[in-house]
């Protein structure tokens, strides 16, 4: 199975970290939040990677490029330029890196790149969201419901306490940041049969919008309720609550040995 990960956008909520990288290079743990993403997929026995790049794609082009030798250790003759690798702790993976273009969408993107899928199920995410979902259990669900497509549902962390008030204008309780504040909503983390690329049009499709739109009206759109760890990164907030997980050593989305 492959995953796909949208990596090509501006990340402008984010701007202090992403005038430099694309959004999905922000590091949390000394790791790319790509990594993070990537490394939970390998936990489910997922190691073939389609990366949609875009904007500063040779970031990305670049940090993998040099991956094996930055996680080897190596002997250097600086007078020669022969090496030889000691020791490795590099992943098993295949990364397939394709320029899908600075401007086009996520739907776009993700056309683009349908020739790269090999007619097969496969997976879609976002390249910044980190969570603790359990791929194996949703690729279960998916089969069950014969679905073009499966999206994991996630309910955000709310960021303000809900006041209840009656007809009298007083307030009848109170709750501190609910977890169902807002409802269900697109976690990312589809998966898709390769059918559910014709819903979209070309480079300014919105995968968001018109193809989640149709499908969802044609009813081949299941959602996965993962009640577990989710987490975007949007902001140097986010990050830092991200880092501060990580610093911990519980970060709830590390699935895997460090």
């Amino acid at each position: 199975m492959k995953a796909v990960i949208l990596a090509g956008g501006l990340g402008t909520r984010i701007a202090e970290e992403s005038d430099t990288k694309p959004k999905p290079m922000v590091e949390v743990g000394g790791r790319p939040l790509l990594w993070h993403i990537m490394k939970t997929y390998s936990h489910h026995g997922v190691n073939e990677f389609v990366i949609c790049l875009g904007y500063k794609g040779y970031v990305i082009k670049e940090f993998f490029f040099n991956y094996y030798r930055h996680t080897s250790d190596l002997e250097i003759n600086l007078k020669t330029g022969e090496h030889r690798v000691l020791n490795t702790q590099s992943e098993d993976w295949k990364v397939t890196l394709v320029d899908t273009g600075a401007d086009t969408m996520t739907g776009g993107r993700l056309k683009r790149i349908a020739p790269y899928l090999d007619n097969e199920t496969f997976c879609l995410t976002y390249g910044d969201g980190l969570s603790d979902i359990d791929i194996t259990k949703e690729l279960a669900f998916h089969r069950a419901n014969k679905k073009l497509a499966t999206v994991a549902a996630v309910q955000p962390p709310g960021r303000f306490g809900v006041l209840n008030i009656d007809a009298k204008r007083h307030v009848s309780s109170f709750e501190e940041k609910p977890s169902d504040e807002i409802g269900w909503i697109n976690g990312g983390f589809f998966i898709l049969e390769l059918k559910a690329i014709d819903y979209i049009e070309g480079d300014a499709t919105s995968w968001e919008r018109e193809p989640l739109g149709k499908l969802a009206q044609d009813g081949q759109l299941a959602a996965f309720q993962h009640t577990g760890f989710w987490q975007p990164c949007d902001t140097l907030r986010d990050k830092r609550e991200l880092e501060k997980l990580w610093d911990s050593g519980k970060a709830p989305w590390q699935v895997w040995d460090r």
